[in-house]
């Protein structure tokens, strides 16, 4: 069960968020006709906020290798927020991948920050 919840996880949809990102943009620009509008801007602004939650959540994915525990509080806000994302965006394009990876993002983080170092008793020695 450890190797199937490994933290590696967090790479493989650091990599995933990121790449669907940039796919998103390519395909908005090869598909939008017209000039730069509105439009265009808030497709392009999906495709950002997927390469956004892919930037961080590899920040996060280093930090969780060095027991930092704040790196799996960040995937687990940012696995709830793209979950809500595809679900205002369900109607439209059914996201069914990245809601399972989301999903699989706020469980490995939450089973990898039960293995950590708990941070208040650390804090203590140093006092």
């Amino acid at each position: 069960m450890d190797s199937l919840l490994s933290i590696h996880w967090v790479l493989i949809i650091a990599i995933w968020y990121f790449g669907n990102g940039i796919l998103h943009d390519i395909f908005v620009l090869i598909k939008h006709k017209e000039g730069y509008n509105i439009d265009l801007l808030r497709l392009l602004m999906d495709g950002h906020i997927l390469m956004l939650s892919g930037v961080i959540v590899f920040v996060c994915y280093i930090m969780m290798l060095n027991k930092i525990e704040y790196g799996g509080f960040i995937n687990i806000i940012i696995g709830v927020s793209m979950l809500i994302y595809c679900g205002m965006i369900f109607p439209f394009l059914k996201s069914i991948g990245t809601i399972i990876v989301s999903i699989i993002l706020i469980i490995v983080s939450i089973k990898a920050m039960n293995s950590f170092p708990d941070i208040s008793l650390i804090m203590k020695n140093y006092k």
